[in-house]
């Protein structure tokens, strides 16, 4: 995920765009460009040798040859530039070229390590175009450079430049997005039996009237907002809406509020389908050492295979390791890149193999969740018709990656992993795998990568046996002899500088990793060394360590283990599954009141309201949580806050932005990749329908995030800009989660995965009742009642007419989420005997009127 670029030259990865109009301030300082307009000759300008420049009708022009591999072969620059940090400069120039061509405008260092202070890729062809760019420098440099790099063109041309200026003064452009309609829902629908909520920015302080309109602009339901007051993550005044008693299935259907209409959606049952599809075809796309098959994929997204030694690529089949790191060469071709670049890591590859065979193993412990879906012949694959699920033969070419990485028998480190193999240097965008000119190394093995090899290995030792008892048993034995070595070796941690031509990955505690591993050896082996570690860690029963309240993630994995052994089949008594079971709920619980409590829905609060790199993964991986307490306990609490969260994913949000591409109205399209480099090159591709990005992340981690998004709130620090790598890359440790959770989503609206059990008949009833009311707040009960049946476990749901807003509640687990209140038992009330009864109460606040809720659905294990 973190990509730092040491050398401006060497990869640059940050992109510009176009400053608003006006963006200088009225006091300009002083002219820093010599002879900007060319009226004195070439002086003080310089170029690199292969691109001879002249003046020709009073501008500079280059004669760029063909076959330039990267933006930094050809540049014009010119040094000397004086750079005050913290003052904010304006640079402008007008420019053409004789074919089209995406350029790199630097201001940067001039000497190594060529450090820039600003950085923009701009598309110029044979129209004149003014660029102007406003960056503010973050440190003083006497003698800095302006640097057009015009290299990286397949073709011969010519570039001329005009009028270059650049003077310090200027403004920086207030942060401004362009969010669309007031009005957030789920862009891509609502399921019809599930919540449907929305949010509405607005100054208004009253509730306001609402309307559910088709297509034609009929008027199928209506209601009333509840005023939120101020979203902290968006520092906007919003009101909610919910209208879940909706169930008419149909396309087109849009909110109206105050004249402000939403972006239109569905409602029916088949909503997710082809979101889960189109999740795990991500997949395939990024695999390393196959041709990505047209006929799979489409012409537009084919391509040869990348990194098998075919000139200028290096093979993955021999690579060695860093200059003295080792004497050996691994073959370690195949796999998947990790994300927008050309790496492949063995901790961000183990949770992601990881989640995608989970997304199958759901299917084998989840009552009711249909793997069909995920079947031989049913993925975009070649693989398929082998009589293997497709989803498996997918996880497979990524869990041969992972085990090739092992150091061979007979070597000093003898079982471990290597953590990660990618280029030398950093390579630029864009760049096809299949061309990617850079010498491929191996780093040392670490600690997590080996525990992660342990995990998986064991995870696929038992999901295999069915399809391949061979490959199952290579996989266990794998994990066996991972794990003994991360024993012998417990603290062996990547290097936190070892960022150059890949992200360094380094995780200072690997006890997390630990319990993960062992965890799934247990369940593959039942074996009680095992059980004895995950029952002997730190971390076991303590839901906050195991389930850290941002997410799980590559540096938080134990939450994986316990998930699994709270699911899958094993020898834990009764007790212990409890246990296990209860660090599961009390998680969700807190990811549920998360979801409540937010204007937006989104089950995702991290500490002090900074959003992370990977935003949207943290928020999709608490839902996985959610989604399996819902499985355990059949809870619509735990559902309810999964589906708010996709919700939140597609559309639903401070920036009315769907993160998926090819999912909504307003889409992300120019996620961060080498190949799917449309914005920047327009030959190539926006990426496929599927793709996550990052999401927010209010650190501002990319010159491209940390220019346009200055003041942004924590929700709003994103941009859809192939640039800005921090907030818009991709990652197949965020698409596997979003993959789980659409089959997950895609079940419910089919019937399946609803929990354990049937719900109650009519011989058990909830009756809801107002034994007091004072102005402005009620206390109110609901009383469970059974005659002729029992219930192990219950449910209460409803929803509040006038827009009543819960506080507490005791003798029940309450929860809102816009008008729908949720309700499970507590600990000890959960079983109502035939004849039996038990009531839970609440306090509640009310203005204007206090209606009675039109039904108390009633949910649980007869």
């Amino acid at each position: 995920m973190r990509r730092h670029i040491p050398r401006a030259l060497a990869a640059v990865l940050v992109a510009g765009a176009l400053a608003a109009p006006g963006a200088a301030a009225a006091d300009e300082g002083p002219e820093l460009i010599l002879n900007g307009g060319f009226d004195a000759g070439t002086a003080p300008w310089w170029w690199t040798p292969g691109n001879p420049a002249t003046v020709a009708e009073g501008r500079l022009c280059a004669d760029v040859p063909a076959g330039t591999a990267n933006p930094w072969d050809a540049i014009i620059g010119q040094n000397d530039l004086p750079l005050a940090a913290g003052e904010t400069y304006a640079l402008r120039y007008t420019a053409t070229a004789t074919a089209p061509v995406t350029i790199r405008t630097n201001v940067q260092q001039a000497v190594e390590p060529w450090g820039q202070f600003f950085s923009s890729a701009d598309q110029v062809t044979d129209t004149a175009r003014t660029f102007e760019h406003v960056f503010t420098a973050t440190a003083a440099d006497d003698a800095a450079q302006v640097a057009f790099q015009i290299g990286g063109s397949d073709a011969a041309y010519t570039f001329c430049v005009d009028d270059v200026s650049l003077r310090g003064g200027a403004e920086q452009p207030p942060y401004d997005p362009d969010t669309g309609s007031p009005v957030r829902v789920n862009q891509v629908g609502y399921l019809t039996g599930g919540p449907k909520n929305g949010t509405f920015v607005t100054e208004a302080a009253q509730p306001l009237a609402w309307t559910l309109n088709t297509a034609d602009g009929t008027e199928k339901a209506s209601g009333t907002t509840v005023p939120a007051g101020t979203d902290p993550t968006s520092l906007e005044n919003v009101h909610t809406f919910a209208f879940g008693d909706f169930t008419e299935a149909g396309e087109g259907y849009t909110v109206t509020i105050d004249g402000e209409t939403s972006e239109p959606f569905s409602i029916g049952d088949d909503i997710y389908g082809t979101l889960r599809t189109d999740a795990l075809a991500y997949f395939y796309h990024n695999r390393s050492g196959i041709e990505i098959d047209a006929g799979l994929v489409g012409e537009e997204y084919a391509r040869p295979p990348g990194h098998v030694g075919v000139a200028p690529n290096r093979g993955d089949d021999d690579v060695p390791c860093q200059p003295g790191g080792c004497d050996y060469t691994l073959d370690a071709a195949g796999g998947w890149y990790d994300a927008g670049d050309h790496g492949k890591y063995v901790v961000n590859g183990g949770i992601a193999a990881a989640q995608v065979m989970g997304a199958y193993e759901r299917t084998l412990t989840t009552e009711g969740a249909d793997g069909g879906p995920l079947g031989d012949g049913k993925l975009a694959v070649p693989e398929r018709g082998n009589g293997v699920p497709d989803v498996l033969d997918e996880a497979r070419w990524q869990l041969e990656f992972l085990l090739a990485m092992q150091v061979p028998q007979g070597e000093e480190l003898a079982g471990m992993a290597h953590h990660k193999l990618h280029d030398a240097q950093w390579t630029g965008l864009p760049t096809l795998p299949h061309e990617d000119p850079q010498p491929r190394e191996l780093h040392p093995p670490s600690t997590a990568a080996t525990l992660n090899l342990a995990a998986t290995g064991a995870q696929c030792g038992r999901l295999y046996g069915d399809f391949d008892a061979d490959f199952a048993d290579r996989c266990l034995a794998a994990a066996r002899t991972a794990y003994a070595a991360a024993k012998a070796h417990p603290d062996r941690l990547a290097d936190p500088n070892d960022g150059t031509g890949g992200g360094a990955y380094s995780d200072g505690d690997v006890s997390d990793e630990f319990y993960w591993a062992a965890a799934e050896l247990y369940l593959s082996t039942g074996e009680d060394a095992y059980l004895q570690d995950v029952l002997g860690s730190p971390l076991h029963g303590d839901a906050a360590a195991v389930f850290p309240g941002g997410g799980m993630s590559w540096g938080a994995t134990a939450g994986l283990g316990a998930l699994d052994l709270a699911t899958v089949d094993s020898g834990l008594t009764d007790a212990q599954l409890a246990a296990v079971r209860g660090m599961v709920t009390d998680a969700a619980d807190g990811y549920a009141a998360d979801a409540a409590n937010a204007a937006y829905g989104v089950p995702y609060a991290p500490g002090g309201g900074r959003y992370v790199w990977g935003s949207n993964s943290q928020v999709l991986n608490n839902m996985v949580v959610l989604a399996t307490a819902h499985g355990l306990t059949g809870e619509a609490g735990y559902r309810d806050a999964v589906l708010t969260g996709l919700d939140y994913l597609l559309g639903r949000n401070p920036l009315n932005q769907s993160y998926v591409t090819g999912h909504g109205e307003r889409d992300s399209e120019n996620q961060h990749h080498r190949f799917w480099a449309n914005q920047l090159d327009p030959s190539l591709p926006h990426p496929p329908a599927g793709a996550l990005a990052g999401g927010p992340d209010s650190q501002l981690e990319d010159p491209v995030a940390q220019r346009e998004l200055a003041g942004c709130p924590p929700a709003m620090c994103y941009i859809d800009d192939i640039e800005s790598y921090s907030t818009n890359e991709v990652t197949i440790n965020w698409n596997a989660p979003l993959a789980w959770i659409a089959g997950y989503a895609d079940d419910l609206g089919s019937g399946g995965g609803e929990g354990p059990g049937p719900g109650p008949g009519e011989e058990c009833a909830a009756a809801y009742a107002v034994p007091n009311q004072w102005p402005g707040g009620f206390t109110g009960t609901v009383t469970i009642s059974c005659d002729g049946a029992a219930l192990d476990g219950w449910t209460a749901e409803w929803d509040f007419p006038d827009g009543q807003r819960l506080q507490n509640a005791w003798n029940a687990v309450c929860s809102q989420t816009g008008t729908t209140v949720s309700c499970r038992n507590a600990p000890y009330n959960g079983a109502v005997p035939d004849g039996g009864s038990v009531s839970f109460g609440f306090n509640a606040g009310w203005s204007g009127s206090n209606g009675t809720p039109r039904e108390v659905k009633l949910g649980g294990g007869t």
